[in-house]
């Protein structure tokens, strides 16, 4: 190598590394984190079916741990790739829904503001097929801690309220010829670090040692009103 080669060499290797460190960095949260393959069933610990699901109701489960609640839904109409943004500004694409009508979403539980969620024993946060006096509109996730709305056909955009981000999708593979459900990703703005550091005691009292133990083969599905006592409408 003589010296003009040497020389442009060297400054096409310091404009490459110029170009790449001006590069957006690729936020960890835009793309999907694997967990645990995770079959959904019914509460009897048969494989829950698609089609068993009822349209427009709340449905719940647990992923990627076992205290973090995921909304489970059936919106009955399809629902289309949206490409969204995390608090950081973390781009990624959400695939959206599943299913022969791809219409199956689900969502992380968890508010994206104040980290509410659904309990056994009360829930401020779900989702509303219509209106209530606090104006909460049609088709949306409410949580009335704050009054975020989220849109669970749009990956759970933040509509209104005070809420950064939406929430945090979980992925899932519709089995079509066992018309079965399971739960593999993650993907979005996770709070999971934030949700354990807050309620941990909480947390110990109503699931116990095990709270941050990763889900592992099954996880069972239960209608909200059935997995919560008092659902509060705002």
């Amino acid at each position: 190598m003589d010296r003009r080669e040497f020389v442009e060499s060297c400054t096409n290797g310091l404009a490459c590394l110029s170009a790449a460190l001006t590069l957006p960095a690729i936020a960890s949260d835009a793309k999907p984190r694997n967990y645990e393959r995770v079959l959904l069933t019914d509460v009897r610990g048969y494989p829950l079916r698609a089609s068993q699901l009822k349209t427009q109701t709340n449905y719940i489960f647990h992923y990627p741990f076992v205290a973090t609640p995921v909304f489970l839904l059936d919106l009955g109409a399809p629902t289309l790739p949206q490409q969204l943004s995390t608090k950081h500004q973390g781009s990624y694409l959400w695939p959206g829904g599943v299913g022969p009508k791809r219409s199956i979403v689900a969502f992380s539980a968890i508010c994206a503001h104040q980290l509410v969620y659904p309990t056994q024993q009360l829930s401020f946060i779900s989702f509303r097929k219509s209106k209530s006096s606090k104006g909460v509109a049609d088709n949306l996730i409410h949580c009335c801690a704050e009054h975020s709305q989220y849109d669970p056909a749009k990956g759970a955009k933040v509509q209104s309220g005070p809420a950064e981000q939406p929430l945090c999708a979980v992925l899932l593979e519709h089995e079509a010829s066992s018309d079965t459900l399971t739960a593999y990703a993650t993907l979005g703005g996770e709070l999971f670090d934030a949700f354990f550091k807050k309620y941990e005691f909480k947390l110990g009292l109503e699931v116990g040692p095990k709270s941050r133990d990763t889900v592992v083969a099954k996880s069972a599905v239960h209608p909200l009103d059935k997995f919560c006592r008092n659902t509060v409408q705002c």
